[in-house]
């Protein structure tokens, strides 16, 4: 079975690969600009994309792409997307990493060291030190998650540790456990952290009950701009915003106006509409903004905790066991919910099977679900 690598690997990590079986010929090239040249074809069965991916028509043995980003909306305008290809995602990889980035903005804020910074700047030891600093205890404020994937559920666990009640959305508010890739003893692989869950139609609702609110939900039509002047002025005017989702979900010119107006208190922002953010951008000049050039998913461990990843789905693949971080496509009649290899689901008896075991539903049915920790409106 040809394996075909994007990613620039270093020759450790592409034996690790081709260490899971013998049956597997993994082979790696470097893409020009990231971009899948026009007249390159490839019959590889799978491909590990760094960035770009081929048209069906240039892989005719096509069956699987794993995604080396958690973020896959790159390749929703692909050919590929709407073809019948396996996609899976890098979700669960730097959950710790961005948990960790996301305290670092909330415990700036809720300590004042905005205030800190400017005061030392000026050699200023100010006299009414206690109106200036006294901090935001996290302990019984409310944090607020927008987004309750394995980067959200890291972000509960954190908190939790510092006494906080959390609150969060999730798209499907009635399916609370996480079956899918993440590090030993992190986030909340049962949804029992959350005091709390929406349904995203009630987010507004959510945010006028937080301390802090942060954005780990993905860039799609339904959260584009979903922080509008409207979902803004929800908010505590005391509260601070995160976003380490993407950069759109925020509607940028209203969040200007807001901080500026006072609608929240301040923002930590790590991803933007436009990257890189243009110098003429205001949020550049704004004292209540913490900005950072798309950074919190950074981490030195990313290339070895994404090949066992790789590694790990590549075995599920040749055993025909189902992957883990399938994205959900929806097909006319069905919700994929974590799909075998499509060669290994062909015929009725199989599919119904599946579904006996859970792992592809049937539009319709009401799975099981906790009402008292959910709220619908």
């Amino acid at each position: 079975m040809q394996i075909l690598v994007t990613a620039p690997f270093p020759a450790h990590l592409m034996d690790k690969l081709r260490t899971v079986s013998r049956e597997l010929v993994v082979e790696q090239i470097k893409l020009d600009g990231g971009r899948w040249p026009a007249d390159l074809k490839t019959t590889a069965e799978v491909i590990y994309a760094l960035s770009d991916v081929p048209r069906p028509d240039q892989a005719p043995n096509l069956r699987w792409v794993q995604a080396h980003f958690a973020g896959i909306d790159h390749l929703v305008d692909k050919p590929l997307w709407h073809s019948d290809i396996l996609v899976t995602s890098a979700s669960g990889i730097h959950t710790t990493n961005i948990a960790q980035y996301v305290f670092a903005q909330i415990l700036a804020w809720a300590n004042r060291v905005p205030r800190w910074l400017q005061h030392q700047h000026k050699a200023d030891w100010p006299a009414n030190r206690w109106e200036k600093f006294v901090p935001q205890e996290l302990r019984g404020s409310v944090l607020g998650i927008v987004g309750y994937g394995s980067i959200g559920r890291e972000v509960a666990r954190v908190a939790k540790t510092f006494g906080m009640k959390v609150l969060a959305t999730k798209r499907d508010a009635r399916r609370l456990d996480d079956h899918d890739f993440m590090l030993p003893a992190t986030g909340d692989p049962k949804g029992m952290l959350a005091d709390r869950i929406y349904p995203p139609e009630a987010t507004r609702s959510m945010v006028g009950e937080c301390d802090f609110v942060v954005i780990a939900a993905p860039l799609t039509p339904k959260t584009h701009h979903m922080f509008d002047e409207e979902m803004l002025k929800a908010m505590k005017p005391s509260a601070f915003l995160v976003n380490i989702g993407r950069g759109a979900i925020i509607k940028e010119e209203d969040l200007v106006k807001g901080l500026k107006k006072g609608w929240l208190a301040g923002a930590g922002l790590d991803v933007f509409e436009t990257e890189p953010l243009p110098a003429k951008s205001q949020l550049w000049g704004l004292e209540n903004v913490i900005l950072s050039p798309h950074v919190s998913g950074f981490t030195p461990h990313y290339d070895e905790r994404v090949t066992d990843l790789f590694a790990e789905n590549l075995r599920r693949y040749l055993a025909g066991e189902p992957l883990l971080n399938v994205v959900n496509r929806e097909r006319p009649g069905w919700e994929v919910k974590n799909p075998r290899c499509w060669s290994r689901v062909v015929s009725q008896e199989a599919r119904q099977a599946d579904i006996a075991r859970g792992d592809i539903e049937p539009v319709g049915r009401v799975p099981p679900f906790r009402p008292s920790w959910l709220i619908f409106v």
